[in-house]
Formats: structure tokens, C-alpha cells, sequence
């Protein structure tokens, strides 16, 4: 068997992906990544023996994110190359939404804004707000860090308690203001607020702030669709935030399936290409 691991290593989690020499991705895997090194060679060891693959079976290994700068050399004397973290969330994010062209947004522990299309992939600007921000608020506000565990909580908060909205404000606000908008991130801070609600607007403030700037990034580069990818992608709030945009501005998101892979299984794919190329 011939697979090529696609192998993200990001800030905080690893991700890894198997792909066929046609680039159907066979299986997937993610850890969570307290050391990039340590996490790569656990991700890998595990999805090996997860799939019953030797390293025979392995053609190639593709690195990209963060973490792939603290990788020399080929692992485990398999042939490694690497692809920069852009060019795989681009070519990842296409792939997996089927769009010839978007305005790709990866919302990983910041989040960076891409323009990918037939001429390739071009950064178009990053911001620091992202999971790491709601990590570090979350930590503060409501004792807690863990993505899996600020999802959860913030599930069942209310946003009445935290959020001023333009129906607060305004009876008769301008037509291109919809009432359920947020008119000032906990601008309305209940004393009583709990724990969940106070998760559910860190949440909601990440969300809408990545939300304004992809109408910003569309704006620059005349496009009117959004691929977004990471891991804030599986919050709850994520699909409904981006809703409202999409009223608003008349700009289509789209949240593909396995968009938490999308740079991993982007990585795979530019080394198909490159060999082809070649």
C-alpha cells in the first residue's frame, strides 16, 4: 500500500491525515499537542498502528503548521518534505468544499485569512483573536481552558445576560442592522451572569469578531464566498454567527465536512500536485 500522512502540527493540536496516490483520504486522527515534536511521533505511531499500516506502506510524509519548524530531516527515515501552512489550508479548504475559489478562513488559536483560486493561494491578513483567545479568556472568567470543555458549558449559556443587541438600543434601527446583532460584546454583563453564559459570550465575541473580518477579507478581494476550517468550526455557535453574516452582507459560508483536517489533508494533496508536476 502506498499512503501519504498528511501531518498538521499546529499550536495545540496535531493533525494527521492518509491519503491514497489518487488523494481519497483514507482515514483520519488528531491528538492534543502539549509539545509539537513529542505529539507528531505519538500522532504518528498511533495512526499506524490505528490502521494496521508498517512503515513500508508510508510513500511520504508532508509536514506543515506551526509546529513543522521544529522538524529536520525525514522521520523514522521515511521521505518527509514540508508544505507551507497557506498553501495547505487553501488547497485543503477547495478540496473538501468543492469551490474553484474562496476567501478561506482558518480558525485555529489565531486566525489567518486566505484568498485560494485557480492562480493559488494568497495570504490576506491574520488577526490573534481565535481559540487561544478563548482559551485564555475562558480560563480567567470561568475556570476553564480546554476547547472540549468551554464548548460544552458555553452550549447552554444565555447571551441575554452578557450581550447588548441593536434591539437594546434602537426601536427603528437602519435596515442593514438586524435586531439580533450585537451592538457591544458583554455591553450587557448581568450581575448574576453564570459560568455559562459568561462562556457563551467569549464565545459569541470570538465568533462575530472572525465573522467581521471575513466581510472585510471579502471585500479586498472582491469574493462573496468564505470556506472556513479549524477547530472553532465545531462550536455550536459557529454555523448560526456565520448565518447572520450571510444575511447581512449577502456573502456565502460554507463549514465542510472534516474542516478540522482541512490543512492536513491540503498538505497531501500539494505533494500529489508537486510530484505530478515533477
Amino acid at each position: 500500500m502506498d499512503v501519504i500522512l498528511g501531518i498538521d502540527i499546529g499550536g495545540s493540536t496535531t493533525k494527521i491525515v492518509g491519503l491514497d496516490t489518487r488523494g481519497t483520504v483514507l482515514s483520519m486522527l488528531r491528538v492534543r499537542a502539549e509539545d509539537q515534536v513529542t505529539s507528531l511521533y505519538g500522532a504518528l505511531g498511533n495512526y499506524l498502528t490505528s490502521n494496521h499500516l508498517a512503515l513500508t506502506d508510508v510513500r511520504r510524509v508532508v509536514l506543515t503548521g506551526v509546529g513543522a519548524s521544529y522538524v529536520d530531516g525525514n522521520i523514522y527515515g521515511l521521505p518527509t518534505c514540508k508544505v507551507d501552512e497557506f498553501s495547505a489550508s487553501g488547497t485543503g479548504a477547495l478540496a473538501l468544499s468543492g469551490q474553484s475559489s474562496a476567501v478561506v478562513v482558518t480558525m485555529g488559536t489565531g486566525t489567518a485569512f486566505l484568498h485560494a483560486g485557480p492562480q493559488g493561494v494568497r495570504h490576506l491578513c491574520g488577526s490573534g483573536i481565535g481559540g487561544g483567545t478563548l482559551g485564555g479568556l475562558c480560563h480567567k472568567l470561568v475556570g476553564m481552558e480546554r476547547f472540549g470543555q468551554i464548548k460544552r458549558l458555553a452550549e447552554s449559556g444565555d447571551l441575554k445576560q452578557v450581550d447588548l443587541t441593536i434591539a437594546d438600543i434602537s426601536k427603528s434601527a437602519a435596515d442593514s442592522l438586524h435586531p439580533d446583532m450585537t451592538a457591544a460584546n458583554f455591553g450587557n454583563l448581568a450581575e448574576d451572569a453564570s459560568p455559562a453564559d459568561l462562556a457563551a459570550g467569549v464565545v459569541n465575541l470570538v465568533l462575530q469578531a472572525i465573522g467581521t473580518m471575513t466581510v472585510l477579507a471579502c471585500q479586498s478581494c472582491d469574493a462573496d464566498t468564505v470556506v472556513a476550517i479549524g477547530s472553532m468550526t465545531t462550536l455550536t455557535q459557529a454555523e448560526a454567527n456565520f448565518q447572520l453574516f450571510e444575511k447581512l452582507y449577502g456573502i456565502h459560508y460554507i463549514i465542510p465536512d472534516n474542516a478540522t483536517f482541512a490543512t492536513a489533508i491540503g498538505a497531501g494533496l500539494c505533494s500529489l500536485r508537486k510530484k505530478a508536476v515533477e
